[in-house]
């Protein structure tokens, strides 16, 4: 089986450390343009963009580097209860024709609550998936060109249409992540692919086994993917110092701040990111070659694999046994990591050959708009 490899675009900031601001970068359209650039050439098939107040939009990131990139798809997110699901339908069709079919979308629900609450979103963990299932049957159906008329508890519309449809049929990928029972289910009726964090293989092949079943009593198959770190050296012992000075200027203090901050979380999977390492930094391979690290004070993806070329690709290796065809890595600083894997890493791997998507204009046969009443092409003319 050939493996996807996607790379990361650090909107939130980049540096050559964890938990402090010496070494740090600042992230702008130059810097984000080199790493999306050098991803690129590099083979690798596409690239995350976070989300968050923290972070820059990813959609205007993604709008930004489509001209200076050939082949490399974008993964943005979707915000269900920050944005209707006809306008996000309509915002995805768009990006998806501009980008010459490279559009891809990463459903995510939940976050730092005083976020969600800054941005309007008071709902409950429960609630905010229920939400979401509603937004991603109506998102769905109007992408694929059906006028949805729909009355959920938390969204309803009607009439709701596209009149120019995406590039990709029936519509654009749809990725999504999440541990608790409702995110499998979420998953099992409505996503592409399925994203788990880089839990150690048994957890990890236990979540793909749920969601799989649950896809199934459906008649739903489900594509998997996995989000890690990487850091990959030409020697084991290479890498594992440079695991070390990743995290060498974090103290104590510094952890106990950041995992007291990520507690406030009601995400069941940082929960788990977060028991890997529990906190100290004196057990951190929490299964062979897989290092919690990065969580001690990131939230989100919190592990990395750690070795040279042949050993990651055998980590590698034992998650796609379990079904994953999808991989998105990432290192620290993202444009020298980049290199690393792709130099040391891709040797070693079946990689897919990224799509090189061919542009086709889309000619509009509605004739010219009145309002929301389209006037026929005849009568335009006269």
């Amino acid at each position: 089986m050939s493996l996807n490899i996607f790379w990361f675009l650090p909107t939130h900031g980049d540096g050559k450390y964890l938990g402090t601001a010496e070494g740090a970068r600042a992230v702008d359209h130059g810097y984000l343009t080199q790493i999306a650039q050098a991803a690129d050439r590099l083979g690798f098939g596409g690239v995350l963009i976070p989300t968050g107040r923290s972070c820059e939009d990813s959609w205007l990131v993604a709008a930004s580097l489509i001209p200076v990139t050939q082949h490399l798809k974008f993964l943005v997110a979707l915000r269900p209860g920050i944005i209707s699901p006809t306008v996000a339908a309509r915002q995805a069709a768009t990006l998806d024709r501009l980008s010459s079919g490279r559009a891809l979308f990463n459903l995510v629900t939940g976050g730092d609550p005083d976020e969600l609450a800054g941005d309007g979103l008071n709902l409950s963990h429960e609630e905010r998936y229920e939400a979401s299932v509603e937004f991603t049957r109506i998102w769905r159906r109007v992408l694929e060109g059906e006028t949805v008329d729909y009355a959920g508890k938390h969204i309803q519309v009607k009439g709701a249409k596209l009149l120019y449809p995406p590039l990709q049929q029936p519509r654009p990928p749809l990725y999504f992540g999440g541990s608790s029972a409702a995110a499998h289910d979420l998953a099992a009726e409505q996503v592409e692919m399925y994203l788990t964090w880089g839990e150690p293989p048994a957890a990890v092949a236990e979540k793909i086994a749920e969601v799989r079943e649950k896809a199934a009593k459906l008649g739903r198959t489900v594509r998997f993917g996995i989000r890690l770190h990487v850091i990959v050296r030409e020697t084991t012992e290479e890498a594992w110092a440079a695991a070390e000075r990743l995290i060498s200027h974090l103290d104590d203090d510094t952890i106990a701040r950041a995992q007291a901050s990520l507690a406030r979380f009601d995400s069941v999977g940082q929960q788990r990111m977060a028991a890997l390492h529990g906190g100290r930094k004196d057990k951190l391979e929490v299964s062979p070659n897989l290092w919690a690290g990065v969580g001690l004070v990131r939230g989100g993806a919190g592990t990395a694999l750690v070795g040279d070329g042949p050993t990651v690709a055998a980590r590698v290796k034992e998650y796609a046994e379990l079904g994953i065809d999808t991989f998105i890595f990432s290192g620290y600083p993202h444009l020298e990591e980049s290199y690393r894997v792709a130099e040391l890493l891709f040797p070693h791997l079946d990689i897919a050959q990224p799509e090189r998507p061919v542009s086709r204009g889309y000619v509009s046969p509605f004739g010219e708009m009145i309002s929301s009443d389209i006037l026929p092409k005849a009568a335009a003319q006269s």
